[in-house]
Order: C-alpha cells, then structure tokens, then sequence
C-alpha cells in the first residue's frame, strides 16, 4: 500500500494546513492509541466553503464536497499529532453532522464523501463505523462538520 499522502496527491490533493479551532479546544488528541479529532468545519484557506442548510442553500453535491473538505481537516489534525500517517493503523469511526432542511434525508449520501476519501486514503484501514446524523444548525452556519476516531 502506497503512503497515505501519496495517495491523496493521486487525487490531486494535500493534506492541508490543520485548521484554527473556532473556540476553546484544540484539533485533536492522542490518547493511548486513539486519536480523536474535534469536529472539523469544511474550512478552506481559512474560510468556509460554503454555508447554509443542505436541500437548501447547499445542495447535496456541494454537501459532498464540505464533507471531503471535512475530511482533510480531520487528516491534518492526525497528522499534527502523529507526525506521519503512515503510522494510522485504522479508521475506527466517522461522525458526519449535516445541518439539513427537515425533508432533506441523504445524510448518509454526504457522508459519503468522507467514507470514499479515507478508504482511498487508508486502503483497507479507512474501513470505518459510521454515524451520519441530520442537524437544524451546525457552527457558523456551516452544512457539514465531520469528526473521525483513528488507532495508531
């Protein structure tokens, strides 16, 4: 299996700057073998690539794209604590929030854009459980937030 950043360059993408918490928490924690991200807002180049409700403002594509923006972030974050990501042995859970009109129902379908990203990413490691909950508002108005639980 290729190295995980070679195969997000195959995709033509690079694990990005972690993004800056927009409270009081920090990105990730390593506890034993575990890490765990915090919720990772679809920040690009410091800014949100999009706000509003999914089956509303955002459509279910650009829900997508949040989400594998989402991912990215969670990535970074292993990595600022880890070093390498290589050394992730397993995805063990995704949480994907998406912050959805009441009759918008394909949640699972945006947080699919996280699933696809970390299996091509972590081969058969990104392998995960998976949460994928509608919400009426998620912080600063943002369609998707993301937060992943990696062993190492």
């Amino acid at each position: 299996m290729a190295h995980p950043e070679e195969n997000l360059a195959g995709l033509g993408l690079s694990v990005p700057e972690v993004a800056k918490p927009v409270a009081v928490y920090v990105p990730a924690v390593r506890s034993g073998n575990h890490v765990h991200t915090s919720g990772q807002l679809p920040m690009r180049a410091g800014e949100l690539m999009y706000t509003g409700k999914v089956g509303g403002e955002v459509s279910a594509e650009e829900a997508v794209e949040c989400a594998q923006q989402c991912a990215l972030n969670a990535i970074a974050a292993v990595k600022a604590v880890v070093g390498d990501l290589a050394l992730v042995k397993r995805v063990v859970k995704v949480v994907c929030f998406v912050a959805s009109t009441p009759d918008f129902t394909g949640q699972p379908g945006v947080a699919n854009g996280v699933s696809e990203l970390l299996g091509t990413v972590f081969g058969d490691a990104g392998v995960h459980a998976r949460s994928a909950v509608g919400v009426p508002v998620l912080p600063l108005d943002a369609p998707v937030e993301v937060e992943i639980l990696v062993e190492v």
